[in-house]
């Protein structure tokens, strides 16, 4: 790319970043002379799999089908309907960042399309992060399963830093984001009539208690 057309970072900006890869490869270095990343690869791998975005759409899309329970539609729906903010707002904000994927990071990522190649926001945070205060202040699940949420957020968090997947601004950027779609939903909660005649438009099944039937 010659010099005239390649985006100009201001100094300020660069100074950040410099600060923010040194802090994140302190981090991974410091970590790893406590418990070498070889003996926990695999387990940060599943984690990174539990969190990928196109088997959470799948998946949720399935559960659905599977649990037909109208009285979680409204639930549902919403929930899905972060995923796909989650998603977008993640792939477009890569796109317009581009920030590069520290320089340690391995080439084998799971599934990655189009913006996946770059770093800032990290989306598996932003999505680990809104699936558990989903379920916390939105849509409160039994107080047992709360720290299990919790302990899975964070390990997905920790994960992808120790992994090298991301810098640190790239993680507080998810966790930003993720809270922020929380809110979104919030504000744009879908109500129970609207959930049932969306799923029943995407479903040959009668849903009892309302002409919702295509």
């Amino acid at each position: 790319m010659s010099s005239a057309t390649k985006r100009q970072v201001p100094l300020a900006l660069q100074k950040i970043l410099k600060v923010d890869v040194y802090v994140t490869d302190l981090i991974c270095n410091v970590a790893e002379k406590c418990v070498p990343l070889r003996s926990l690869r695999v387990h940060y791998k599943l984690l990174e799999v539990s969190c990928h975005g196109l088997l959470w759409l799948a998946g949720w899309l399935f559960l659905i089908w599977v649990l037909w329970r109208p009285s979680l539609f409204q639930m549902q729906v919403n929930f899905y309907l972060g995923l796909l903010i989650d998603i977008v707002a993640v792939a477009i904000i890569k796109a317009l960042t581009r920030r590069r994927r520290p320089a340690a990071n391995r080439d084998d990522m799971f599934m990655t399309i189009g913006p996946d190649k770059y770093s800032f926001p990290s989306g598996h945070v932003s999505r680990a992060c809104y699936i558990a205060f989903f379920f916390i202040y939105l849509y409160p699940v039994h107080i047992i399963f709360i720290m299990p949420l919790l302990a899975w957020s964070a390990s997905v968090t920790m994960s992808r830093i120790l992994m090298r997947r991301h810098h640190l601004l790239d993680v507080l950027g998810g966790i930003v984001l993720g809270v922020f779609e929380v809110f979104v939903i919030f504000l744009f909660w879908i109500d129970q009539d609207t959930s049932l005649y969306l799923v029943s438009s995407i479903s040959d099944e009668k849903i009892s208690g309302g002409d919702y039937h295509v």
